[in-house]
């Protein structure tokens, strides 16, 4: 573990997330799947505030990265008090990997933890197209031979249809980050991830309800979801969603999250059911940021 690199980041930085850091760090490293460990973002560059996320490069072990994926949610969820399941990141370039955002509870606090999942044969490609710093290697003389299935395993994993569930999560992450945006006064990321927002609530309702759709994205919603009572509910939902601020306010961004907890309920309440104390948890503590 690269102990000098962790003295110069707390030296520099020394916000409150430096110990979910170090903790996270420690977790980590403790699993003999996990390769390497480099921090990327604003922790790295040394320009954290008390808002900034944890951003995680985690390289594991070629051979076992389908099986590190699917324990990451209980392994957050218990080592970290991740609140909600990990939403698979549909923003982060491609490099290789797979990235996740959780959204843990930290030192009373709604934190949020980006990890960058990496077979150990692409960390190279991740340290060539990101700023980071490296803390952990477990052998820095290794090579890392990439397996025959890796590759195809992400491929798969990245294009897989998501579920209700998902797509809820998705909608969940996406408000904390515009709240975190409308915190911070940055409109114009505000303004994007407004969209996404809207897109994640679009999507949800088409999942539902029309899961075997051949229309891209924002078309034909009339004619494949308004024919029923219950579809022309949730259009009346989106409606609304669209119309809203297009830059969103405390206020407006509350009111987004209510209508996709409507149209949640309406057409998926088991995924809600699923997730009602994540809800509970995440209601509580953006009621404190």
């Amino acid at each position: 573990m690269n102990l000098p690199v962790f003295s110069k980041l707390a030296e520099v930085n020394r916000p409150e997330q430096f110990a979910l850091l170090e903790y996270a760090t420690e977790m980590f490293a403790r699993s003999d799947a996990v390769t390497h460990l480099l921090v990327r973002g604003s922790l790295a560059r040394g320009t954290a505030d008390r808002l900034s996320d944890v951003d995680f490069v985690v390289g594991v072990k070629d051979s076992l990265f389908d099986e590190f994926v699917s324990v990451l949610d209980p392994l957050i969820t218990t080592g970290l008090g991740g609140i909600l399941p990990g939403w698979r990141d549909t923003i982060v370039g491609n490099m290789g990997g797979l990235g996740y955002v959780y959204l843990v509870g930290w030192a009373g606090h709604l934190q949020q933890l980006d990890l960058y999942l990496a077979p150990a044969s692409c960390i190279g490609q991740v340290q060539e197209h990101a700023v980071c710093q490296p803390i952990f290697t477990r052998d820095p003389a290794a090579v890392y031979e990439p397996a025959p299935n890796v590759a195809q395993f992400v491929a798969d994993t990245r294009s897989s249809p998501r579920s209700c569930e998902e797509l809820l999560v998705e909608a969940l992450v996406i408000g904390y980050l515009i709240r975190k945006r409308i915190t911070r006064g940055q409109e114009f990321i505000a303004y994007s991830e407004a969209f996404l927002f809207n897109t994640a609530a679009k999507n949800l309702i088409k999942a539902a309800l029309a899961p075997l759709s051949t229309f891209y994205g924002w078309y034909q919603l009339k004619e494949e979801i308004g024919t029923t009572p219950i579809g022309r509910e949730c259009l009346s939902h989106l409606t609304a969603l669209i119309s809203a601020p297009a830059i969103p306010t405390v206020a407006s961004l509350t009111e987004r999250l209510n209508r996709v907890f409507a149209v949640a309920n309406i057409v998926a309440p088991e995924a809600v059911d699923n997730l009602k104390e994540a809800i509970d948890a995440y209601r509580y503590y953006l009621e404190l940021t």
